[in-house]
């Protein structure tokens, strides 16, 4: 059993006790961000004097020859080391003798573990951010080519007014859009390094977290050691985040699955994102689609257990922060996962354009229309409502539409009526006329695509130069 700590120990650990104390089969996962943070440690001890030149050298050299091992599958990462930080140590202390044991040197595995963490969370941040840029991509794409495709909108799961497939995904180009600003946010709130923060009261070394802290592309360092190593705020954040984006990813997905319904069939799911029946051979399912919804709690799981890990833990490090990780990978994972198979899906779907056209021309869509009409002809609104309501009535009775009923049958509800009622509540009019901000019109909608494409390409969230080298 391969560990940090011991001579205040007269007898060995129990093996249950071990193994259940173990994180080396989940941290493992941060053993690049490990590598990185201990040479931009050591860098700096150097550069204080608190290590030689040829100490920090040996050291980042040894670090290096670990790290390509690992990656070559040279070596490999043991369950016999309690966790990841053990197993760089103990491999570097094996490969350059004693300096090695100079690593540690100003640090403990409090900041340690909470700098690896940060950096892991940082650069996952920037990946999912990358993912809902490309999503957002897909989407304006298709608001762009359906401008003037016609869809029933709805209130309530009933067909409410007349919109365009543009204007209804113009909606999910909102909630992603949202998504990427609240990342943008995290990453500017938990950019700042905790390196140096120590087990929870910093250091009598001489340290300059200013440097270490610049090395690792952070804004600057953390300004309270207890809180360093205490705070676990960005990556509940980041989870809340996540646990946003599938919401949007799930209503998005549960609104596909409706459309690709044989009552609906607004959709055709590709072939590479559906599957079939093992019994009914005329089946074409969205498993896509319905597993990023089912996969939306596994998601919320994650935040619901993390902040009930870290709701009553005083300060400053408790071993229950080490809870922290495998839900939180898990989560970070499946986000990725769905957004990537989503995109897929999205861009190889296609649209039944006839179908939605005509189910936006039935279900009395352009009542409000209707009602609008005689507003227009000086009757107030709430008259008009009361008039279009009977109106409708008698299309139900009849199984009929308001525009194919006669002008005599109109007028026998309404004299206000006139010869003009067609055009008004025409499909294509009820959506044209909708000009202002927001709304379906055509022109309105050209010019919400414009400023959508103008955010595209403005720069995604970055790390500073430094870092970048």
């Amino acid at each position: 059993m391969a560990q940090l700590w011991g001579g205040r120990f007269t007898k060995a650990t129990d093996q249950l006790v071990y193994d259940f104390n173990a994180s080396i089969n989940f941290d493992k996962r941060l053993f690049h961000q490990d590598i990185e943070g201990s040479i931009a440690h050591v860098v700096m001890l150097a550069k204080q004097g608190i290590l030689t030149v040829e100490e920090k050298d040996a050291i980042v050299k040894g670090l290096t020859g670990i790290r390509e091992d690992v990656d070559s599958e040279r070596l490999k990462i043991s369950n016999e080391y309690e966790d990841i930080h053990s197993f760089v140590e103990a491999n570097l202390i094996q490969r350059i003798g004693d300096a090695g044991k100079k690593l540690h040197t100003g640090r403990s595995r409090n900041d340690q573990v909470a700098l690896d963490m940060r950096l892991y969370t940082r650069q996952q941040v920037l990946l999912t951010d990358e993912l809902l840029k490309e999503l957002l991509e897909v989407i304006l794409y298709t608001m762009e080519q359906n401008v003037e495709t016609y869809m029933p909108g709805f209130t309530h799961l009933q067909k409410a007014q007349p919109i365009t497939l543009a204007h209804h995904y113009g909606a999910y180009f909102e909630m992603f859009k949202r998504d990427r600003q609240r990342l943008f946010d995290i990453f500017r709130r938990m950019n700042y390094c905790p390196l140096g923060a120590g087990a929870l009261a910093g250091t009598t070394y001489p340290l300059d977290r200013n440097y270490t802290a610049s090395l690792l592309g952070f804004e600057g360092p953390t300004l309270n050691s207890i809180d360093s190593v205490a705070d676990r705020d960005y990556l509940i954040e980041f989870l809340a985040a996540l646990s946003t984006i599938m919401m949007h990813l799930s209503r998005f997905s549960e609104e596909i699955i409706i459309w690709n319904s044989n009552e609906y069939q607004f959709v055709e799911i590709d072939d590479a994102y559906s599957t079939g029946s093992s019994i009914m051979p005329q089946k074409k399912n969205p498993d896509i689609a319905e597993l990023v919804r089912g996969k939306t709690g596994r998601v919320y799981g994650a935040l619901m257990s993390l902040l009930t890990t870290m709701k009553g833990l005083p300060l400053a490090y408790n071993k229950d922060m080490q809870e922290d990780k495998e839900m939180a990978f898990d989560a970070m994972d499946t986000v990725k996962d769905c957004l990537v198979l989503f995109t897929g899906m999205l861009r190889t779907m296609k649209f039944r354009k006839d179908r939605m056209e005509r189910s936006a021309m039935n279900g009395f869509t352009n009542a409000t229309d209707a009602a609008d009409y005689l507003v227009g002809k000086g009757v107030p609104f709430r008259d008009a409502h009361g008039i279009i309501g009977r109106l409708v009535l008698y299309c139900i009775e009849k199984d009929t539409s308001i525009d194919a009923l006669s002008l005599e049958e109109l007028q026998a509800i309404s004299d206000k009526f006139g010869p003009d009622i067609y055009d008004a509540v025409f499909l294509k009019t009820c959506v044209e006329k909708r000009l202002t901000v927001g709304a379906p019109g055509p022109e309105a909608m050209k010019k919400v695509i414009e400023k959508h494409r103008e955010y595209l390409a403005q720069e995604s969230i970055t790390l500073p130069e430094e870092e970048k080298k």
